[in-house]
């Protein structure tokens, strides 16, 4: 069995047949770090299986700071969810943070996929359960974690994160200043 017909069938079970159809809506990419998948303000289509690399989605305010809302690393399924199922414009971009490989995925052909196969809505509803525990969980430690508590969490979920991207990146992410992540990892490493 195809490894990753065995990481779908692990969301939820799907069919060799189901498997096969959504490989028809999907191409398999590289592309290189700083590289924009879906920019803020357009409507996308596509949603991402991340095979390696990483990749970040972030909103960039008026006055021009970006702050991470998501880093993605393999194997994981990112898109602009709440744009595509809305139909409106994004309001995040995601950037390749390094080289990446990925399966990019015709959104709304995917969702035909589930009004024709039995096992295509479950895996759907799976991967959406998934993006939002990861949210949940996200807002959760923003709340409840300081940037400390926050750097150690990333650094099991990501061992490596830190040879991946620069330190800025991270600091966005866990929603501290440079100065403070710096001031953290004396501290700790």
């Amino acid at each position: 069995m195809n490894y990753y017909h065995e990481y779908l069938n692990k969301i939820s079970p799907i069919s060799e047949y189901t498997f096969n159809r959504f490989v028809s809506l999907s191409e398999r990419k590289t592309i290189k770090p700083n590289t924009i998948l879906t920019k803020a303000g357009k409507i996308p289509g596509k949603i991402y299986l991340l095979t390696s690399g990483v990749i970040r989605a972030y909103i960039t305010t008026e006055d021009g700071k970006d702050y991470n809302k998501r880093i993605y690393s393999p194997i994981s399924f990112g898109g602009a969810f709440t744009s595509l199922i809305k139909k409106q414009p994004s309001k995040f971009t995601f950037e390749s943070l390094t080289t990446c490989d990925f399966f990019e995925i015709d959104y709304y052909g995917a969702m035909k996929l589930c009004d024709e196969l039995k096992d295509a809505p479950k895996l759907y509803t799976r991967i959406l359960e998934n993006a939002f525990i990861a949210y949940e969980e996200r807002n959760i430690d923003l709340m409840t974690l300081d940037g400390t508590q926050r750097y150690k969490k990333l650094l099991v979920q990501i061992p490596n994160i830190e040879e991946l991207i620069p330190q800025y990146q991270i600091a966005s992410y866990i929603n501290v200043t440079p100065v403070q992540l710096s001031r953290i990892r004396k501290k700790i490493l």
